[in-house]
């Protein structure tokens, strides 16, 4: 299908103006409605660094610049051109995200329903639903058939830079899912000491944090890996031995990596937003007896009781059990649906080159 055809036949809008753990846990939806919509092109409003990502789903073919504070719904889509012929709302289940995509006039429209937004018919929310299960669902309530296992992206074909290391990232977008980097020091030191090889990854912001976790554990500089690209990110990923890493974008691209991992999980339960049950990945969290899915604030600005109940000997352990990569994990994946082609962050108007 070339992307002129694509365009003859409408396009569809999809709002998901939130982070890459959340572009990659929508990664079932969006190869849904790929499926579903093929020969239409499929745009993602999302934060423009994320159109490396987007690529890698095979799902999207061109990406709409667009981001608020926090996860807050944008005040405005730079869409000009024909309506969208299908709008999708995968950034939350509320007014502000329903009227912002109903202010463009779609052929249709797909969101949860709210009473905020009556004339809106969709399924009810469930507060406690796993993210990849909840989109998926809104699909099936459509019509559209949806599978939350259809999350296995391919990996990039440049090489590994450290391949069979055990990575370890500590940082976070809030303190409440921080693991204290004295305890992550305590892991690089433990597996430095078994003679496995420990590198550690810094997104924007986290290289004073990755430093410090180096220091001490007696880690030199060049074992940390900061800022790096989307496609230099997958690429360490998709050749490590392992991730260990708590609740945050990374842990979701080891999953759609197949890679292993040790997620530490305190605020959240893993059961909203953990990786798949497969032998390859262990999930750590300590709740109180009867402990509801969210006991604490995912955005708090200290680290959570519940992951500091989570010991540097409970995630050693763990890493001991997972399975050795395979060719389903390691540098090997199923190709996705569709052939990914590169997506820029670029408007959307009536015409495109």
């Amino acid at each position: 299908m070339t992307p002129g055809a694509r365009r003859d036949a409408g396009r569809v809008l999809v709002l998901r103006a939130l982070g890459l753990g959340d572009l990659l846990t929508a990664v079932p939806t969006l190869r849904a409605l790929r499926r579903a919509n093929p020969g239409r092109e499929i745009v993602l409003a999302a934060p423009a660094q994320l159109a490396e990502p987007a690529a890698a789903t095979g799902a999207v073919d061109r990406l709409l610049p667009t981001e608020a504070p926090g996860r807050a719904v944008p005040d405005r889509l730079d869409w000009t051109g024909p309506p969208p012929e299908l709008a999708v709302d995968l950034h939350g289940n509320g007014p502000p995200s329903h009227r912002l995509l109903q202010r463009l006039r779609p052929g249709r429209l797909l969101a949860f329903a709210h009473p905020g937004t009556p004339g809106l018919p969709g399924p009810p929310w469930h507060p406690d639903e796993h993210e990849r299960i909840r989109w998926c669902r809104l699909l099936s309530w459509y019509g559209i058939p949806a599978d939350p296992d259809d999350l296995l992206i391919t990996a990039p074909a440049r090489p590994s830079p450290a391949p069979g290391a055990i990575v370890l990232h500590p940082g976070a977008d809030a303190a409440a899912r921080r693991w204290p980097p004295e305890r992550f020091a305590a892991v690089a030191a433990a597996l430095t000491a078994r003679r496995r090889r420990v590198v550690l990854t810094a997104g924007p912001g986290e290289g004073p944090l990755a430093r410090r976790v180096a220091d001490l554990a007696g880690l030199p500089a060049h074992r940390i890996v900061a800022d790096p690209t989307f496609a230099e990110l997958a690429a360490l990923l998709a050749g490590a031995r392992a991730l260990v890493v708590g609740d945050t974008g990374p842990a979701h691209l080891a999953t759609a990596l197949g890679t292993p991992s040790v997620v530490l999980f305190g605020p959240v339960a893993p059961s909203l937003w953990g990786p798949p049950d497969r032998p390859r990945h262990r999930t750590l969290w300590h709740p109180d007896p009867g402990s509801p899915p969210r006991p604490g604030d995912a955005h708090g600005d200290r680290p959570d009781p519940r992951l500091l109940r989570i010991t540097p000997t409970d995630v050693l352990q763990a890493l001991a059990t997972l399975p050795p990569p395979t060719a389903a994990a390691g540098s090997a994946r199923p190709a996705p649906p569709t052939r990914p082609r590169p997506v820029t962050p670029s408007p959307v108007t009536g015409t495109h080159p």
